[in-house]
């Protein structure tokens, strides 16, 4: 029995030793040893953690106009830990509700380039021919509008809207989602796995589901962590324009913009959204980068 016991132990082992690892196991495990993305990603999902659930447990609400009167100073005796703004609202709940909003904006808007950028891309590049050259000078026509004008001809058809800035920073920031996904599906489709599924009569649309997509992800998810800061400074931009969202919500654009006009003499309404902007966009390029060198280590 001892010897059988031992005998199986052994196979085990033997088997663990042989059983080998993805390379998304290796990409994991290089992202981890990182210590600036291990910080970035724990910093980032405190933040998130604060934007969700702070508002839903502080005493003042982000709308509520507070006893303490306007530009109350900062004190832990009523929980207005940030003091108030010149309406007499709280801004430490505020500032939570500001970041939430930029999040959201952030990552619907990336959501939205992925899902139009990688599909475009990898049907341009796959097809090529006419069907590519069409498609590309659609980007190209696409690219040489500007952004702004593009948010103000939305406002004034269809008036303010946080949809609408969903709408128009995600109808923008796929067009370089697209080229690049396009550029990595000319490489990939060369492939000898691509012409196996060719020559066994798979349909293209399925190739490119199947085969060329899944192939694309590394790249993809680079890219993601490092439009979502992208897109969080042009939501910030166009709140600090007055194109933003509407009141009493907030973001952190329009709380630096707030903090702006009264700076000279309530300079912590400008410090607070502007250290936590700072911080967010710091961690989200710090994880792009970990990202970056996991996925491709002959970049180090």
């Amino acid at each position: 029995m001892i010897v059988s016991s031992g005998s199986e132990k052994t196979q085990m082992l033997n088997q663990a030793a042989l059983k080998g690892r993805s390379l998304w196991d290796d990409a994991r495990n290089r992202l981890l040893r990182n210590l600036a993305a291990r910080i970035s990603i724990f910093v980032l999902c405190a933040l998130i953690l604060i934007a969700i659930f702070g508002p839903m447990v502080w005493p003042h609400k982000y709308d509520a106009i507070s006893q303490a009167g306007t530009f109350a100073p900062p004190s832990w005796s009523n929980f207005h830990i940030l003091g108030t703004d010149n309406q007499g609202r709280d801004v430490a709940v505020r500032l939570m509700v500001g970041l939430r909003i930029s999040l959201a904006v952030g990552l619907t808007a990336t959501l939205v380039s992925l899902a139009i950028g990688v599909s475009w891309g990898a049907i341009a590049g796959y097809c090529g021919g006419k069907i590519d050259q069409l498609m590309m000078r659609f980007v190209d026509v696409v690219y040489a509008i500007p952004f702004i004008f593009f948010v103000i001809l939305l406002n004034v058809v269809f008036g303010r809207n946080i949809f609408l800035i969903f709408l128009a920073i995600g109808a923008v920031e796929w067009l370089t989602m697209a080229r690049i996904v396009r550029g990595q599906t000319l490489a990939i489709k060369g492939r000898e796995f691509i012409e196996a599924a060719r020559a066994c009569g798979v349909p293209p649309h399925k190739i490119v589901l199947r085969h060329v997509i899944p192939n694309l992800l590394g790249p993809v998810a680079v890219y993601v962590t490092l439009t979502i800061p992208i897109v969080i400074l042009a939501e910030s931009f166009l709140s600090f324009l007055g194109l933003g969202v509407n009141e009493p919500l907030t973001s952190l654009g329009v709380l630096i913009s707030e903090g702006r006009a009264n700076m000279t003499s309530h300079l912590h309404l400008l410090i607070a959204p502007s250290a936590v902007m700072v911080v967010t966009l710091l961690c989200l390029n710090f994880l792009g980068d970990g990202l970056r060198d996991a996925m491709d280590p002959r970049d180090r």
